[in-house]
């Protein structure tokens, strides 16, 4: 395998999208595949990232990709034949401790007469390249920016309202199904009984299916909360501050991938801006659920003259913004401050709620919350990553899909819309 350092700079460095192409062409010289396949369960908007055989790429389904990572107990490699697109193929399976999977699909094998280890030196090398990779993957959930949560919010909307209608109209085909084929008058007995047991059977999938869809984009409040006061140790650890934690209650509502990614996000910058205040020694993190919101708060004991500093308190605004919560801030002079979030657990509905929006796709939906905020074109590709070509072009698609010509027009529609509502 290469291990030019410029080469994996330039497979760490490609955008997300391109990360799968991207790596797939740096192991192709020393491991032929048919396709490369990547589970990154922290992408909420892309799952699943795919390069190589289109036809295969095509029917790569998701309960597969995660079906194949429970084979792997925990970080590794593991040769195993495994269902892709339907069908039993040869795969390198690279699990992560952070937790993406990566899948090369027919593999061809190092080993030969005269190296028989060939295989093994290639896997341990193929997994500290992964490991790498992996954080690069797992860092914009980390980071929580103002975009991720924009994005992973307007996809969540999305999926969650295919997922429900997908579940209503095949359980009413089904539910329709099994009253005929259980009716008395119909004949031929066992086929009648032959039917009844593939149809509940099909109920079972799809309600299995859509179990493992919310698994997938879900995470309990607990774990979520446990997954951040790990993050908080190398925070805090060389500071002479006592942080506690007041636990979220134990059948709390499960938060959304965006919502815990973002949370965490959130308590860690508010947390740094505390302990860098003179005199705070005691800082306070409790999160809680009243069943529609994740309510956060972060207390401390420092001076409480001002504010947490400007830079925190605009990249604290700007990641709530992103989820349509709601933030304050109480200062009390002498006695510290405290940062209370709200941060709503359902999506905007795209449907019915705002018809204007619905109109648009995830990114297109950035665009315009960004052009609504006063960004100009260059502003929204330094804050979305992309270039101004890019944003003239969703900004194009905006404008014709909202009927309208101009920034101000689109702004003026919008927050019409919104008032009406």
């Amino acid at each position: 395998m290469p291990t030019s350092i410029a080469a994996i700079a330039d497979v760490v460095a490609a955008p997300l999208p391109e990360i799968a192409r991207s790596l797939s062409e740096y192991l192709a010289p020393t491991i032929p595949h048919s396709a490369l396949i990547i589970l990154a369960e922290d992408d909420v908007s892309h799952p699943l990232k795919l390069h190589g055989d289109p036809a295969l790429a095509s029917r790569v389904a998701l309960s597969e990709m995660v079906e194949a990572r429970a084979l792997l107990s925990g970080p590794g490699v593991l040769r195993a034949s495994v269902e892709v697109g339907g069908a039993a193929r040869n795969t390198v399976l690279v699990c992560a401790e952070t937790g993406p999977l990566l899948v090369l699909v027919d593999p061809v094998p190092a080993a030969s007469a005269t190296d028989p280890d060939a295989d093994v030196r290639a896997d341990a090398e193929l997994l500290q390249l992964w490991r790498i990779v992996a954080v690069r993957i797992r860092q914009p959930a980390r980071d929580a920016s103002p975009s991720y949560l924009l994005e992973s919010r307007a996809a969540a909307g999305v999926r969650a309202e295919v997922v429900a209608e997908l579940s209503d109209t095949h359980s009413r085909t089904l539910e329709a199904l099994l009253a005929v084929l259980r009716s008395p008058s119909t004949d031929d007995h066992a086929a009648r009984q032959a039917a009844v047991g593939v149809a509940a059977h099909a109920m079972v999938q799809l309600r299995t299916s859509t179990d493992l869809v919310r698994t997938f984009t879900e995470e309990p409040v607990t774990s979520a909360f446990e997954r951040l006061r790990d993050d908080l140790v190398p925070l805090v650890r060389y500071r002479d501050v006592d942080v506690q934690f007041v636990e979220p209650p134990v059948d709390g509502r499960a938060l959304p991938s965006e919502i815990a990614h973002g949370a965490r996000a959130i308590v860690r910058r508010a947390i740094l801006a505390s302990v860098e205040q003179p005199g705070t020694s005691r800082v306070r993190v409790k999160w809680d659920c009243d069943g529609r919101n994740l309510l956060i708060s972060v207390r401390d004991d420092g001076p409480g003259d001002a504010s947490l500093g400007h830079d925190a308190l605009d990249e604290l605004r700007q990641r709530v913004s992103a989820v349509n919560g709601e933030m304050t801030l109480a200062a009390t002079e002498g006695w510290g401050s405290e940062l209370s979030v709200v941060m709503p657990l359902d999506p905007p509905h795209t449907h019915g709620d705002d018809p204007l929006i619905a109109r648009l796709g995830p990114r297109e939906v950035q665009i315009l919350e960004l052009m609504t905020q006063g960004l100009r074109n260059r502003g929204i590709a330094a804050r979305l990553g992309i270039s101004e070509n890019t944003v003239k072009f969703h900004v194009s698609k905006v404008f014709r899909k909202l009927g309208v010509t101009s920034r101000s027009e689109a702004t003026a529609l919008i927050a019409a819309g919104r008032a009406h509502r």
